[in-house]
C-alpha cells in the first residue's frame, strides 16, 4: 500500500519504528497532491517547502532518540478560516486575498507543537457562507468520488483532501453540519465536538454561537487521537469549558453492549432517498447485533431546525462581517475619496454574492421591526429543540440519523437542488444550534458506488460514547476503508 493511504495511527507506528521517515511520508503526500489536485481543487495555499523542512526536523528528533507524539511527522491540512502565523489565510474571499496573520490559532498551534506537518490551507465557501464550496473566490472543490459532483457544503476542501489522500487529516469549522455532510459525501469520518470543547481563538467565524472546530480523518480512531490534542480550556477563548475530551477515551475498545440508540421517527420521511434509508437500517442492525438496543423516539420540533439555523447564521454573519470595511484590514477599493464611498465599494467588490445576500438578510432580521419577529423567535425555538433533545437523552445514550438525505449533487445546483440541501439541515443543524457533539461515518454505498453517511449525536461533553460506538461499527464493517478512484476530467 502506498504510504499516503495510511491512517494517522498506522503512519505514526511506522515512523516510530523507523520503517518510514516523516520526510518520505511527506514527499509521498506531496507527490499525491501534485497528481490529483488539478482535479480535486482542495487547496488554496500549499506550504510544500516548509512542510518538507518540518519533516526533516521530525526525523532529526527521532534519530536523536527523542520521544514523539501520536501526530508527529504526519501531514495535515487546515481550512482557510483557521489563522496560521506567516501563512496566508483568506476565508476563500477576495476581501482577505492577501491577509497573512501575525498570530496562530490555538488549534493550529497545538498541532504544530506536536510536530504535525502543515501541508497547506484548504478551500471553503467564502466566509463559510454557501452550500457546495462553489462560492469560493478561488476555485470550486470537486468530490474525489466523482469530480463532476460537489462536496456538499462549505468545508469541502477539508473533506475532499482527506478522501483523496492529499492529507492524513484536516481541521475545519462546522456551523450547521457542513463538516459532517462533507465527510459523509466523501466517505470519511467527521467529528464535531461539543460547543466549547475546542478553542476557536484565531478562527475567523461568520457566526459565533454555532461554529465549532472539528476533525475530518480517515477513521474514528484518528478522530479520537486528534480531538485529545486540540481540546481543552484556552484562556484566549472564554467559551471553552474546563473539561478535557480524554475522559473515557481510554475505554473506546470496550464495546457497546447495553448501549441505547434512539432513532427519531421524524428523520425517516419522504425526503430521504431509498438507498440512504436502507443503509441506515442495515447499520442499525449491525449495532443491534453488537448488543445495542434500538428505540424509536420523537423530536416534534426538529423540523424547524433548518429555519432556526439559517436565521441565527444570517443575523450573526451580518454582525461579524461588519469589521471588513476597507479601512482597518482586508480589501480596499481604489479611487475613493469619502469614507462612505470606501465602505460601499470595498464591501461591494470584496464580498461575493452569497455573502452580500447573508449580510442583507441578517440586517433585515436584526432591524427594529423584525428582531422580535425573527431572531428572538428563532432563539425561543432553539430552546424548545434543546429541551426535546434533553428529554430524548433520558431514554437513549446516542441518537442515530442520516448525515445527508442523498449522496450529493452535480456542481452548479439549481434552486430546487439548493432547497433540498437546505432541508438536509434537519439532520445536522440541531447538534450545532444546541451545542451537542456529532460524528459522521460511512455506512454504505448507493447504486453508483457513492458513499452514504450515518450521523451519531450524543450528550454534551460525551464525545467518548460517540467515538466508542463509531469505532465499534468500523471494527465490524469495511465501509471506512474504501477509497475513491478519482475520475479524471
Amino acid at each position: 500500500m502506498e504510504s499516503y493511504k495510511l491512517t494517522v495511527h498506522e503512519a505514526v507506528d511506522l515512523i516510530k519504528k523507523k520503517k518510514v521517515s516523516s520526510y518520505e511520508l511527506t514527499q509521498a503526500v506531496l507527490n499525491r497532491v501534485k497528481q490529483v489536485e488539478k482535479d480535486v481543487n482542495a487547496f488554496i495555499t500549499l506550504t510544500d517547502e516548509s512542510a518538507m523542512e518540518e519533516a526533516r526536523n521530525v526525523d532529526m528528533l527521532i534519530n536523536q532518540g527523542e520521544n514523539i507524539s501520536d501526530l508527529a511527522g504526519i501531514p495535515f491540512g487546515l481550512e482557510d478560516s483557521i489563522c496560521t502565523e506567516g501563512v496566508r489565510t483568506t476565508c476563500a474571499s477576495k476581501m482577505l486575498e492577501n491577509f497573512v496573520p501575525p498570530y496562530e490559532a490555538t488549534v493550529s498551534r497545538k498541532l504544530r507543537e506536536q510536530n504535525g506537518i502543515l501541508m497547506g490551507k484548504l478551500n471553503m465557501d467564502e466566509f463559510s457562507l454557501g452550500i457546495t464550496t462553489e462560492t469560493s473566490y478561488f476555485k470550486k472543490t470537486r468530490n474525489p468520488w466523482d469530480v463532476n459532483q460537489s462536496v456538499g457544503s462549505f468545508t469541502g476542501g477539508a473533506a475532499a483532501s482527506v478522501a483523496a489522500d492529499e492529507v492524513f487529516y484536516a481541521l475545519a469549522t462546522d456551523t450547521g453540519g457542513s463538516l459532517r455532510r462533507n465527510a459523509a459525501l466523501c466517505g470519511v469520518a467527521g467529528l464535531k465536538p461539543s460547543y466549547g470543547m475546542v478553542s476557536r481563538y484565531g478562527v475567523i467565524l461568520s457566526t459565533s454561537s454555532l461554529a465549532q472546530v472539528g476533525v475530518i480523518a480517515k477513521d474514528v480512531r484518528d478522530c479520537a487521537t486528534i480531538l485529545q490534542i486540540i481540546s481543552g480550556h484556552d484562556t484566549k477563548d472564554p467559551m471553552t469549558v474546563r473539561k478535557d475530551a480524554d475522559n473515557g477515551m481510554a475505554d473506546l475498545e470496550s464495546g457497546i453492549k447495553g448501549l441505547r440508540i434512539g432513532v427519531p421517527k421524524e428523520y425517516f420521511d419522504g425526503c430521504l432517498d431509498d438507498y440512504v434509508a436502507d443503509a441506515l437500517k442495515n447499520a442499525l442492525k449491525v449495532f443491534e447485533d453488537l448488543g445495542a438496543s434500538i428505540e424509536e423516539i420523537s423530536l416534534p420540533s426538529v423540523g424547524y431546525a433548518p429555519a432556526v439555523y439559517s436565521t441565527i447564521l444570517s443575523a450573526e454573519a451580518s454582525s461579524n462581517l461588519g469589521r471588513y470595511d476597507g479601512i482597518r484590514f482586508g480589501y480596499k477599493a481604489e479611487g475613493c475619496q469619502e469614507v462612505d464611498d470606501i465602505y460601499k465599494k470595498s464591501r461591494s467588490q470584496g464580498f461575493g454574492d452569497e455573502v452580500k445576500l447573508r449580510v442583507m438578510l441578517g440586517n433585515h432580521i436584526l432591524s427594529a421591526g423584525n428582531y422580535d419577529r425573527y431572531y428572538l423567535k428563532a432563539l425561543k425555538v432553539r430552546t424548545i429543540i434543546k429541551q426535546e433533545f434533553e428529554k430524548a437523552f433520558d431514554e437513549c445514550d446516542i441518537i442515530v440519523s442520516p448525515a445527508c438525505s442523498t449522496t450529493g449533487a452535480k456542481l452548479g445546483q439549481d434552486a430546487d437542488e439548493s432547497l433540498k440541501v437546505f432541508l438536509t439541515d434537519i439532520y445536522t443543524a440541531p447538534a450545532s444550534i444546541i451545542g451537542l457533539p456529532a460524528l459522521s461515518i460511512p455506512c454504505g454505498f448507493d447504486d453508483n458506488g457513492f458513499p452514504v453517511g450515518m450521523q451519531l449525536m450524543g450528550r454534551a461533553s460525551d464525545e467518548s460514547t460517540l467515538l466508542k460506538a463509531g469505532l465499534c461499527f468500523e471494527q465490524n464493517t469495511d465501509y471506512h476503508i474504501k477509497r475513491p478512484v478519482i475520475n479524471w476530467r
